[in-house]
């Protein structure tokens, strides 16, 4: 893959969910609750994600401090799953991805050259 290749991810994602986590850190405010709700858990429209070095942007929001990064591609399914914790408005949270898109495949492909060029420590020998 080359690095024009690699300048960043983007694709869309079918589903997102976004929640509190680790529990040692700092509880969410009702409003960041409530926003995460209505922008993201319980909006069904696509979320266009953009994955740039070390930093995740789902919509508006964008994660920063990101690690305990999991991709995955379940069992008789046609998608592709990224699940990662990240550090966005003051708080941190759990964060799970899903694409459904054709090329799922290849969306899987880059985001493992993605986590090994810069999160080496998430991957495990």
């Amino acid at each position: 893959m080359s690095k024009i290749e690699f300048s960043e991810i983007k694709f869309l994602a079918d589903k997102v969910h976004i929640h509190h986590w680790p529990l040692d850190t700092p509880k969410w405010s009702n409003e960041i609750i409530s926003q995460v709700d209505n922008n993201i858990n319980k909006n069904n429209e696509k979320k266009q994600i953009t994955v740039r070095n070390k930093t995740i942007t789902i919509g508006n929001y964008e994660f920063k401090k990101v690690k305990k990064i999991g991709i995955t591609i379940p069992l008789f399914k046609k998608q592709c799953t990224l699940v990662f914790e990240g550090y966005f408005r003051d708080v941190y949270g759990h964060i799970h991805v899903t694409t459904k898109m054709d090329d799922y495949l290849q969306i899987f492909n880059k985001l493992m050259y993605w986590r090994i060029k810069y999160f080496s420590d998430s991957v495990e020998s």
